[in-house]
């Protein structure tokens, strides 16, 4: 069998991993799960990565006659990617790890491009995702949280210190409720899909319920699931025309477990956008298109884009 360069690609996230074997054109060869054991404390998490990083160097060789070329992994929180630190991820227990230098020398020093979670994700959704035919895009995810990826040109703006693209901390609705970040009001508290479940859970008296379900009682004309519904697609129109208003994407991505409301979140969501802006020039409403495999790309993409940059000895 002729050898084939491949690089891996891992995703991790609060409880899980996806990781992947990816080609140079962007074929999965191999992918792979694993929880990341975030139980067991901090430093098992990174010896999980490790571990797990190690069999898929192994899984290349066997299967596709060499060990990967690169690595692109993608982690939450605050990211230091030109100096590949992980610098602080609340929901792993991470402050200063310095993930690239730990991943290169347990897969015998190839080359590592560390990546934010949210913005990797961008990146794939940017290249062969939604995207694709925008020069200027936003990608937001609406999860447990709420950020955002720019992306201009084929690449994503990271921003002076990192933080570019934090839209889930535009506060849109001042004096309101308290965010994990120290301020009142930010559009995350109001419009993330843990905002709408907990919103959703105290109008319809089932401390179960989530925005998914929300969602459904919306299709089927509860009005007090509207009122919730529509609170949500408030905040987030207002935080959105901010961002048009900075920004100018010619493409607006919303991807994550809110956007698999399909329409019930897409037809009220782009009326309501229409209707506050003024000047600006209204961007395209989109899906997502790589649903939870983005970050998994784009971490392929990254190590793909590492090697294309290096200079031969």
């Amino acid at each position: 069998m002729k050898p084939v360069k491949h690089v891996i690609a891992l995703d991790v996230g609060g409880t899980g991993m996806k990781a992947a074997l990816v080609a140079a054109d962007g074929t999965l060869l191999h992918e792979a799960r694993r929880a990341t054991g975030r139980e067991r404390g901090p430093d098992a998490v990174v010896e999980t990565i490790l571990d797990f990083a190690a069999e898929l160097r192994d899984t290349g060789r066997e299967r596709f006659g060499q060990a990967a070329s690169a690595a692109g992994v993608a982690v939450p929180g605050i990211v230091d990617a030109e100096n590949g630190f992980a610098v602080y991820a609340a929901n792993l227990g991470w402050r200063d790890v310095p993930m690239r230098r730990l991943l290169s020398a347990r897969l015998g020093g190839i080359p590592v491009a560390l990546g934010h979670d949210v913005r990797t994700g961008g990146l794939a959704e940017g290249r062969i995702g939604a995207g694709r035919e925008a020069d200027r895009f936003l990608f937001v995810p609406l999860g447990t949280g709420i950020a955002g990826a720019i992306g201009i040109a084929g690449r994503i703006e990271a921003g002076a210190h990192g933080y570019a693209g934090e839209i889930g901390h535009i506060v849109v609705r001042p004096g309101g409720p308290a965010c994990g970040c120290g301020q009142y009001g930010c559009l995350e508290t109001l419009a993330s899909a843990s905002a709408v479940s907990r919103a959703w859970a105290a109008a319809s008296g089932d401390p179960e319920a989530d925005a998914a379900d929300c969602a459904k009682a919306v299709e089927s004309g509860d009005a007090r699931a509207r009122e919730v519904w529509l609170a949500a697609v408030g905040a987030l129109a207002d935080g959105l025309v901010t961002a048009i208003t900075l920004l100018d994407p010619r493409t607006l991505i919303i991807g994550g477990g809110l956007a698999e409301a399909g329409e019930t979140l897409f037809t009220p969501l782009r009326t309501a956008v229409e209707e506050r802006v003024t000047f600006q020039r209204l961007p395209h409403i989109v899906p997502a298109a790589l649903g939870d495999t983005a970050g998994c790309l784009g971490a392929g993409l990254l190590a793909w884009d590492l090697l294309a940059t290096e200079v031969p000895a």
